[in-house]
């Protein structure tokens, strides 16, 4: 799958496991290696579905966004580069359909409430 991050900044941790262990913490990083990974190697966001890590869609106002579980409460946001972002007649995203990732964010979004 393709993979492209919305800043520079998040681009540069994600590419360098010094700076990625020196900003998250050595846990941290090694589940973000692993997720990174895991959607890198996976032909449509579909194949990462049912991995640990447990990726899911966001409502809300962040809907069309996905999440997949890091360190609790840490979360990597993504969303689909897809545009439109495909659906069915019910409305529901087709995960299958979606070949393509931005990674938007790191965050315990939790905390914004």
């Amino acid at each position: 799958m393709t993979i492209t991050f919305s800043d520079k900044k998040l681009e540069k941790l994600a590419n360098n496991d010094r700076k990625m262990q020196r900003e998250l913490g050595p846990v941290r990083a090694k589940i973000l290696r692993r997720r990174l990974s895991q959607l890198q190697d996976a032909v449509t966001l579909e194949d990462v579905r049912n991995l640990p890590g447990r990726y899911h869609e966001l409502t809300g106002d962040r809907k069309g966004q996905w999440a997949c579980d890091l360190d609790h409460p840490y979360r990597l946001v993504f969303t689909p580069l897809e545009d439109p972002i495909p659906i069915n007649n019910d409305g529901q995203y087709i995960w299958i359909e979606i070949v393509g990732v931005e990674i938007i964010e790191i965050i315990n979004y939790h905390k914004e409430r």
